[in-house]
């Protein structure tokens, strides 16, 4: 019987943590992407291929060298119910990808979730560390720690030329991409958040919505990333976007500064307005129940909401999208009825946040 208490709670206990510049950077990522040698990549292996390659890395966590970087749980995808793994996606913990798509899909989890290691998704092993704010070499040293210990015990798809082999081309090379989750309500609150992001993609990084590739930016959250992963050190990619994200970091922050100066009656207003929807409505959609959560954790970053009350935003963050609604509540429900559990929801955690005279 698998071990569901990865998905009893909304909050991994590393979000739970402090990091630098966490009033903007929500999360930083390191994965990195690999393949083992003399076997099809996930997308041409047949099931039994998958089976013996999830065999293959589950195994390697009896090996010392990694359980001394965990220790580590390993969870599989077919043992799980439909509703858990939704869970386990909402909160990061698995890419869209495997649990949609994959073949013997599997997860290993470190106690806190800030590593999980994805087996059989679009390449055989990705290795991602998630930390709190905006801590981008922290991430990279743990994760090429795990991969050095992986790679002690297994053979990577390896080119001289090319370097380490993916099944898609965007990947080949280093296999790493590294990413930070920005909230940018000021940028979007004074229309320039387009402007500043278009220029972001100028220079050779991506910008996606909360769950990568193909998702929508909602609630003014974007995530921030690499494109190139050929013909550069691993050194020089986190680099290059550590320097973006700074100045990324530092229009926010000046935006704020400008509605606190110029217009702070108009973004306290909008701010409480936002506060009293989510704290009295009987139905919210997703989208709308994002924004308001953006308006009111922009507020705890400005002093006019009770600081403690940034722990409930991270977490209505994940409670209320589907897996997490149905798992709270114990029931399978339609739209309507999403809206509904989801604003009771809202409403019961907001009856314990303080908002400042």
């Amino acid at each position: 019987m698998p071990n569901l208490r990865f998905t009893e709670k909304p909050l991994s206990d590393w979000m739970q943590k402090g990091g630098e510049y966490s009033d903007v950077v929500i999360s930083s990522r390191v994965r990195i992407a690999r393949n083992l040698i003399h076997h099809p990549f996930p997308i041409l292996a047949n099931m039994e291929q998958a089976q013996d390659v999830r065999n293959q890395l589950t195994e390697v966590l009896s090996n010392q060298a990694l359980q001394d970087l965990g220790p580590f749980e390993p969870l599989l995808l077919d043992e799980l119910e439909d509703v858990d793994r939704q869970v386990l996606m909402e909160k990061h913990l698995i890419s869209p990808n495997l649990l949609n798509d994959s073949k013997s899909g599997a997860v290993l989890l470190t106690d806190d979730e800030s590593v999980s290691i994805m087996v059989n998704e679009e390449d055989h092993l990705r290795i991602q560390c998630l930390y709190p704010g905006f801590q981008l070499q922290e991430a990279w040293e743990r994760a090429t720690q795990i991969d050095d210990a992986f790679e002690e015990v297994v053979d990577f798809a390896f080119d001289d030329r090319r370097g380490y082999l993916t099944s898609c081309p965007t990947n080949v090379g280093t296999g790493l991409r590294v990413s930070v989750m920005l909230h940018l309500p000021a940028l979007a609150i004074m229309n320039q958040v387009g402007r500043v992001l278009s220029a972001v993609s100028q220079v050779g990084l991506a910008v996606r919505g909360l769950y990568g590739e193909g998702s929508e930016a909602i609630g003014n959250i974007f995530q921030i990333s690499n494109q190139i992963t050929l013909g550069l050190a691993e050194e020089e990619i986190i680099d290059n976007l550590h320097s973006v994200v700074l100045q990324l970091i530092e229009y926010e922050q000046h935006a704020r500064s400008r509605l606190l100066s110029e217009s702070k009656l108009r973004v306290t207003d909008r701010i409480m307005r936002s506060y009293g929807i989510l704290s009295y409505s009987t139905m919210m959609d997703s989208k709308e129940a994002f924004q308001r959560i953006s308006d009111v954790r922009l507020g705890v970053d400005l002093g006019l909401i009770d600081k403690a009350s940034v722990t409930q935003m991270n977490e209505l963050t994940i409670m209320t999208q589907p897996g997490f609604l149905q798992k709270t509540f114990g029931v399978k429900m339609g739209s309507g009825e999403s809206d509904m559990y989801r604003a009771q929801l809202i409403r019961n955690t907001l009856s314990n946040v303080n908002v400042q005279d």
